[in-house]
């Protein structure tokens, strides 16, 4: 299936608006209510650890553990992740350092 340029642009404007309106709703949704229920404040507490141990496990599930150097790239980026969140504790920073330096020692290192 080949898109025009203006068909692949108006997918962007589309999945672009979509993502921000999901994003919107909850602030509209929950605006007018003082305080939360205790299910959304335990939902707002553990979800996010709970899809970066997702993220993790989905990015380490095709890595072989038996050929040279599969899992040396992994460990050091891991190590890294896990050292900047414990110094820093922000999601973004251990995220784009962590994407950086893996990328970083799959192009260049190994």
């Amino acid at each position: 299936m080949n898109l025009s340029n203006s068909e692949i642009l108006i997918l962007i404007v589309i999945m672009a608006l979509v993502t921000f309106f999901t994003r919107l709703f909850p602030f509209l949704f929950f605006k007018k209510q003082k305080t939360l229920s205790p299910y959304i404040t335990y939902i707002g507490n553990y979800l996010p650890y709970s899809l970066i141990a997702m993220l993790v496990v989905y990015c380490l599930k095709d890595v072989s553990f038996f050929t040279f150097p599969s899992l040396i790239p992994e460990i050091i980026t891991i190590a890294a992740i896990v050292f900047l969140h414990i110094w820093k504790r922000n999601f973004l920073i251990s995220i784009g350092v962590g994407t950086f330096l893996y990328m970083f020692l799959i192009q260049t290192i190994f």
